[in-house]
């Protein structure tokens, strides 16, 4: 609160109140928001630098693509690098049977898509961005790909050591948005899992 209160002067609006989650607090943001493109940074989150915007606003120019990604850096609590996204020429629905491939540090989403698929649902705890996505599965509109890495994704939010609920969680999204068959989603659910427990059990992770 002091922080915004700092910045008061360059902040539009702000709320502080009770929620129902981040679902909720990201509906809140959409009810506000006025622009044509709306981007989401957690907490401990942020833009690389001052050039981030810049660069997804002339790469997307004149065009008006419903979802425009660009890549991300996973950092630690202490801003070491982990992991950068990596990116192809072009982006491939599949991917998101698996795993959560447009991650939120870095994507921006045209009102439209919200106007056509709604706000998150406060029901999911952790992937209220992937569910909102699959809503769109069997129509995914294109995406336009930033190969600049505009975000920081920091390794300690809610999900940081729930990787095992995330995925169980994905599941229940994949089941109810009917984004493939039942033969083909539950075996993905285990290969997933099998992935998880081995990976435990080699690095510890969680």
């Amino acid at each position: 609160m002091d922080i915004i209160r700092k910045y008061h002067d360059v902040i539009t609006s702000w709320i502080s109140e009770p929620d129902n989650g981040i679902s909720d607090a990201f509906n809140k943001g959409i009810k506000l928001a006025t622009g044509e493109y709306i981007n989401f940074q957690g907490d401990g989150d942020g833009f690389v630098d001052e050039t981030s915007l810049e660069k997804v606003v002339n790469e997307i120019g004149n065009r008006r693509p419903l979802l425009v990604s660009a890549k991300i850096r996973r950092i630690d609590e202490d801003g070491k690098t982990l992991y950068t996204s990596k990116q192809t020429n072009k982006f491939s629905k599949k991917s998101l049977l698996f795993k959560m491939s447009l991650p939120h540090q870095g994507l921006f989403v045209h009102r439209d898509f919200f106007n056509q698929y709604g706000l998150f649902d406060i029901n999911n705890t952790y992937c209220m961005d992937y569910e909102h996505l699959l809503r769109a599965y069997k129509v995914f509109p294109d995406v336009l790909l930033v190969s600049e890495v505009i975000a920081n994704w920091r390794a300690d939010g809610l999900g940081n050591g729930k990787t095992k609920e995330i995925l169980v969680e994905y599941h229940k999204i994949k089941l109810a948005n009917k984004v493939a068959s039942l033969p083909v989603l539950f075996f993905i659910k285990y290969l997933n899992l099998f992935k998880y427990y081995i990976k435990a059990l080699l690095y510890g992770n969680k």
